[in-house]
C-alpha cells in the first residue's frame, strides 16, 4: 500500500444512511456487487465492478477522493486521484 496526499486528516464518517446495500441501486432496481464508504462524507456507494459504479460516480460529482471498502472485514482504502490503495 502507499500513501498518497488526499489521506492526510480524512474523517471517520459514519455511513451517511444506515444501509447495507447501495440506496443509488436500490432505487435504479439494480444489485451492487461490493459497497465502498467515502471518507469525506460518508456516502455509500457501488464498486466499478456493480452496473451502475456509483462510488466512483460519487468521486466525479464531488471530488472526494478516497473510499474504503464497505465489506465486512476489509480495511483497504483508494484514493482515486492517485490510483493508490493507501
Amino acid at each position: 500500500m502507499s500513501e498518497c496526499p488526499h489521506v492526510a486528516g480524512l474523517p471517520s464518517p459514519e455511513p451517511a444512511a444506515q444501509t447495507d446495500t447501495c440506496p443509488e441501486c436500490l432505487i435504479a432496481g439494480t444489485t451492487p456487487v461490493h459497497l465502498r464508504l467515502c471518507l469525506l462524507c460518508g456516502h455509500v456507494g457501488c464498486c466499478d465492478s456493480s452496473p451502475l459504479r456509483h462510488a466512483t460516480a460519487h468521486f466525479t460529482d464531488t471530488g472526494h477522493a478516497v473510499m474504503r471498502s464497505f465489506e465486512p472485514g476489509e480495511d483497504w482504502r483508494w484514493c482515486f486521484v492517485d490510483g493508490v490503495l493507501v
